[in-house]
């Protein structure tokens, strides 16, 4: 009977004692994703940061499109019209003619029957029906106030664009930890059923024996078989949550949901760390969110800024040169010595492309815009003012998250030390239980009982384990310290 209880006893303590070693260990690093790795994993292939990171390159795009606008603009352009239906040319008799470069003594027979001062409507005397024009223009920005704010502002939209790419990953810092540390702990959870059921199987195993050999009632092997069956249900069920688990960490770091991901670490209260002190010089910009709305208040500003350079006058130098001709038919734009033998008679030569060139400086200023302008800047102020306004209920509201954060934070540590005695005390038990009845003066309900306390004591302590991480973690972005990590 001795020789039984030892060995029992033996069966009973030794996973107890190897879960005991394992359970302080560190988080231990083997072949595997540790959490920095998911989280770098995540940073480089999530979709919320890439298309973050995608917004960045669009506001570099936008300022060097900005600074594009005070650079020469060039056009070129090439027209070849055929004029269907002219236009008249009106002008008196002797005005025509005079341009015409024909004789005095010519043209009053030219027109019979019109007197010198009679209108005389032409449409194809002094134009002709094909027309053709090849130039280019170029257009220089002297000076535009809202072209300067305009830069401005694109620095700012760029800086807003960094500091949403910052929030970004700091929420996709903190989701993938959960992910991580839940996974982690259902793990743990598992590893824990699997011990717990180890134990009892080999009791029950136990008790059978002393059963079928006259040492035990059948009421105490059915006790154990109902307990065992009961630990690998709940065990199933944690098995499913892993697999859960392990797919929500995938999905939060955009990994191939068919993939395997072996996971390096395991849950240890030393993740926990050093506790965590408010430096004295913090700074709600600390906060990412804070940042953001100091890059929307600055663009704001920049909004009303630019309103008030709309009033400024525009000074811009322009240059325009080229060729045009026309000619009777169409196939004579594409020639430069075609002749116009309808018009040699009254002395106009063959046709030609003739250049032409301009230059000049343009000043444009809206000086009245029917207080359109006044009403703008009105609105843009109250829009500043909504902002501001922002400012105040932020911070508020960073302070009550720091406070609650903290509470949160220092209660989860205390909990988990309670816990952290409550396991401790329930193994006790549990082995004390294990070798009085190994010595024949307890009974397996004691050890049953003590088992069910050590394995909820178990429970508690790694739930409250979790829950100080999330706590921790929670703690940290309040603070702006997550993405520092």
């Amino acid at each position: 009977m001795k020789g039984i209880g030892r060995l029992l006893t033996i069966a009973l303590l030794l996973p107890v004692l190897v879960h005991a070693q394992t359970e302080t260990a560190t988080l231990t690093t083997a072949k595997g994703f540790t959490l920095d790795d998911c989280i770098e994993y995540a940073i480089n292939n999530a979709v919320g940061v890439k298309n973050a990171r995608l917004d960045q390159e669009i506001a570099d795009a936008r300022v060097r499109e900005t600074i594009g606008i005070g650079l020469p603009q060039i056009d070129g352009n090439v027209s070849l019209d055929h004029n269907k239906t002219l236009r008249r040319f009106y002008a008196s008799k002797q005005t025509a003619f005079g341009f015409s470069g024909l004789p005095n003594s010519e043209y009053p027979n030219f027109l019979p029957g019109v007197g010198d001062n009679d209108v005389v409507a032409s449409q194809n005397f002094f134009q002709l029906k094909n027309n053709g024009d090849a130039g280019l223009s170029v257009n220089q920005l002297i000076f535009n106030g809202s072209y300067i704010v305009g830069l401005q502002a694109s620095q700012a939209y760029k800086d807003l664009a960094i500091k949403n790419y910052n929030q970004t990953e700091e929420e996709l810092i903190l989701n993938v930890s959960k992910a991580y540390y839940n996974l982690l702990i259902n793990k743990e959870r598992v590893e824990l059923y699997e011990s717990n059921i180890s134990r009892i199987d080999t009791l029950y195993s136990d008790t059978r024996a002393m059963y079928e050999n006259g040492f035990a009632e059948k009421i105490d092997v059915d006790r154990i078989k109902v307990s065992l069956n009961n630990l690998k249900t709940e065990r199933d069920n944690f098995v499913r949550l892993v697999d859960l688990s392990e797919r929500l960490l995938k999905f939060q770091m955009n990994y191939p949901l068919e993939e395997d991901l072996e996971i390096a670490e395991t849950m240890s209260t030393s993740i926990l760390g050093a506790e965590i002190e408010v430096e004295e010089d913090w700074d709600y910009i600390q906060r990412p969110d804070y940042q953001v709305l100091l890059a929307n208040k600055r663009l704001q500003e920049l909004n009303i800024k630019n309103k008030y350079a709309e009033a400024l006058p525009v000074i811009s130098a322009y240059a325009n040169a080229g060729y045009s001709t026309q000619s009777p038919n169409f196939g004579g734009l594409f020639s430069t010595n075609s002749n116009f033998e309808e018009m040699e008679d009254i002395g106009i030569g063959p046709d030609k492309w003739y250049g032409y060139s301009t230059v000049g400086l343009r000043l444009s200023w809206s000086l009245f815009t029917g207080l359109q302008r006044a009403n703008q800047i009105q609105q843009e102020k109250l829009a500043l003012l909504k902002v501001e306004n922002s400012f105040n209920q932020l911070e508020s509201s960073i302070e009550v998250d720091i406070q609650q954060s903290r509470i949160n934070y220092d209660d989860a540590r205390n909990r988990l030390e309670v816990q952290k005695e409550n396991k401790a005390l329930a193994q006790e038990i549990f082995e004390v239980a294990t070798k009085k009845y190994s010595n024949g003066v307890g009974s397996n309900l004691e050890v049953i009982e003590a088992e069910n306390s050590l394995k909820e004591a178990d429970i508690n302590y790694y739930n409250t384990l979790y829950e100080a991480v999330i706590a921790q973690l929670e703690l940290k972005k309040a603070l702006g310290l997550l993405n520092q990590q």
